[in-house]
């Protein structure tokens, strides 16, 4: 593969505090501080927790040391917390700024959409600014002209395409602008977080035109906060901390993870909750086991193949017999309920019985059911009108288990499925 930028030792510095603070007081106040060899009460930007590293003196490194390089094809997703430098980056990148040292190598040229209305005059009508945006992009008259129809319907307000920007949602805004720059044919496309913006379908339109470009041969570097769309689209990640890339590499799934916490090294080694002094009971019920285990109830690993059942095990002890007392799990995905399930789903003469004293229920999912991902698996238990014995949503006993392994046998199938489960079903000719 061709490489297509090249980043070797990039720096980018900011001066705090070092521009006029709008107010003849605070200049004043400023000037005296300088003048008495002070501490500037103005000129100190709150530092973020983890940046304290990259303040010195007055005195911020945006970017510290980064090296990197992207090849010609690839859609590389890079994530990070705010104040970490990925726009930063992706401002040098698109030659808004310049870097304070290193050398960033580009081959192609580049299209970029970096803040909500860049290179938009608000008096202007939305088509006289294609032409204004096109031209910025590097695209001549001709190409305009040649694309406008295309440009005008992919945006999706040709009823406003001649009134003034100024009167634009910033969803339209996003949305004249992102077309501009999706049909400049660029080599090179720069995206950063403006597609949170945009509505759902717009936005499913965006990443399904990033990735018809990077299908063509051309290169993706996508900036978002949201790791459904960075899993779907990209075919390689990037985590940006403290103005230094901390890992970079193809399997997008384990970085996303390493980022929100969720990779095997942050599971505990077994799918395990136990007792414990402050567990969580009602007078008449109390949690005493909760954990995931194989079919001979050996307790599974965190990290276990799609192709493994699950057995969903919880063990609690009853005071006293209630009829309406229901215990169950919920399995979610993120912040998304795959399902909930309880011990009363089926009819009743398939119940499991409760006595008092410890009571062991499971219940079992299938192997290649669930999709590849990170699930929590977390208890509950209700009596009648729902009155909680066993809150759900505790984090004390929520289980995480992280599911990998290939999606399918076939050599023409290799990459993750959409959705939250993956079944195999069966086809036949009819």
């Amino acid at each position: 593969m061709t490489t297509v930028i090249q980043i070797d030792d990039l720096w980018k510095e900011y001066r705090l505090g070092v521009i006029g603070h709008g107010t003849l007081t605070k200049d004043l106040q400023s000037w005296w501080a300088r003048l008495c060899g002070t501490e500037d009460p103005n000129s100190k930007i709150p530092v973020l927790k983890g940046q304290e590293k990259q303040i010195e003196g007055d005195r911020f490194w945006a970017l510290r040391g980064i090296n990197l390089e992207v090849e010609q094809g690839e859609i590389l997703g890079i994530i990070g917390r705010n104040g970490a430098g990925k726009s930063t980056l992706l401002k040098i990148l698109s030659r808004v700024t310049a870097p304070t040292q290193g050398t960033i190598g580009i081959k192609g040229r580049i299209a970029s959409l970096l803040e909500v209305g860049t290179g938009f005059h608000p008096e202007l009508t939305g088509r006289e600014n294609i032409y204004l945006n096109g031209a910025i992009l590097g695209m001549s008259k001709r190409e305009i002209n040649d694309k406008l129809d295309e440009i005008v319907d992919f945006s999706g307000i040709a009823d406003f395409i001649d009134t003034p920007v100024k009167r634009y949602s910033s969803g339209m805004y996003v949305r004249l602008a992102f077309a501009v720059a999706a049909h400049l044919d660029p080599e090179i496309m720069i995206v950063d977080e403006v597609l949170a913006v945009g509505d759902a379908d717009f936005k499913k339109k965006c990443l399904g035109k990033m990735g018809q470009i990077a299908s063509q041969g051309r290169t993706v570097l996508f900036v978002s906060h949201q790791m459904d769309s960075i899993r779907s689209l990209c075919t390689s990640c990037a985590i940006v901390e403290n103005g230094l890339v901390q890992q970079k590499g193809e399997d997008v799934e384990r970085i996303v993870g390493d980022y929100l916490g969720e990779s095997a090294g942050n599971l505990e080694s077994k799918a395990l909750w136990e007792n414990r002094e402050d567990g969580l009971y009602h007078p008449n019920c109390k949690l005493m086991k909760f954990y995931l285990s194989d079919s001979a109830g050996n307790v599974l690993s965190t990290t276990i193949s799609r192709y493994d059942d699950i057995h969903i095990n919880i063990e609690f002890w009853v005071e006293q017999v209630d009829p309406s007392m229901i215990v169950g799990y919920d399995l979610m995905l993120k912040d998304e309920c795959i399902y909930t399930s309880g011990m009363r789903d089926e009819q009743e003469s398939s119940w499991p019985p409760v006595a008092i004293g410890l009571n062991k229920i499971r219940s079992r999912i299938p192997g290649q059911f669930l999709n590849e991902g990170t699930y929590h698996f977390i208890p509950w238990g209700t009596l009648y009108k729902r009155e909680w014995i066993l809150k759900p949503h505790i984090q004390d006993i929520v289980i995480k288990l992280a599911i990998k392994g290939e999606m399918s046998k076939s050599p023409y199938w290799t990459g993750k499925r959409k959705g939250m489960i993956a079944p195999v079903n069966h086809w036949e000719t009819v």
